[in-house]
């Protein structure tokens, strides 16, 4: 086990060099990676090391194993899409506006549902958090401090909302969201979010009115689905005229 804080750098960047070899389709599924000699000899790396990335990946449900068969790698629908480094690499790929259009649908869910929990369950402290967050968004300038302050806002509600469940989604929607952000801004032709809409859901969430939270947050992000799901009809037509 590697346990000094250098070998876990080590590890986890290993892991990550094999894990965006899988998810480009380098090692298709259903095949073997190389033997752990030929990692350690390929990535430059100790076996030790090598043996604990590949653990790394087996529990994200990128790799399997097998007596006799080795390290193979495992179909599409069992990877962890949950773990914020498997999304990672899979959205560091060639941008899929139906893998963004899925993830969209996710937070559909996950966040008006929050933003309810806080009104039910969250103090005035936990709602002044979320108002900071609005506050930092509403000074940021367009471009990357404006995406970043939007994120955290969206996060700010996750991890406010007091529901143990629903705080574990906030690592993946904060990774997936630095992907998404970008896509529905460039999409609407702005350099920034709809800063009133993300206004008027911490207004709803303060005055915890829970039906206009939710019927707010639901609006947003019907909106970003809506703009995800032309992108995806765009680019299978674009794929079938580079096919004909």
């Amino acid at each position: 086990m590697v346990r000094s804080e250098s070998g876990k750098n080590l590890t986890h960047d290993l892991a990550e060099k094999i894990g965006t070899m899988i998810v480009r389709g380098d090692v298709a599924a259903g095949e073997n990676l190389p033997i752990e000699a030929d990692l350690c000899a390929m990535f430059n790396a100790s076996r030790t090391v090598t043996r604990e990335a590949v653990k790394m990946l087996t529990a994200k449900g990128l790799v399997g194993q097998r007596p006799k068969r080795g390290t193979y790698v495992e179909q599409e629908s069992n990877w962890n899409f949950l773990d914020p480094d498997v999304l990672e690499w899979i959205l560091q790929r060639q941008f899929s506006p139906e893998l963004m259009r899925e993830f969209l649908v996710v937070r559909r869910v996950i966040e008006p549902a929050a933003a309810v929990e806080v009104i039910k369950h969250g103090t005035d402290s936990d709602i002044d958090i979320i108002g900071a967050a609005m506050a930092d968004f509403r000074r940021a300038s367009p471009g990357e401090e404006a995406l970043s302050a939007d994120i955290a806002f969206h996060v700010s509600i996750l991890e406010a909302c007091r529901n143990r469940f629903l705080r574990q989604f906030a690592p993946m929607v904060e990774t997936a969201l630095r992907f998404s952000i970008r896509k529905t801004n460039e999409a609407k032709g702005v350099s920034k979010a709809d800063l009133d809409a993300h206004e008027a859901i911490y207004h709803a969430i303060r005055a915890r009115d829970e039906a206009l939270a939710m019927r707010l947050f639901i609006e947003l992000l019907d909106e970003a689905i809506a703009l995800m799901e032309s992108a995806a009809v765009a680019d299978q037509r674009a794929s079938r005229a580079a096919k004909a």
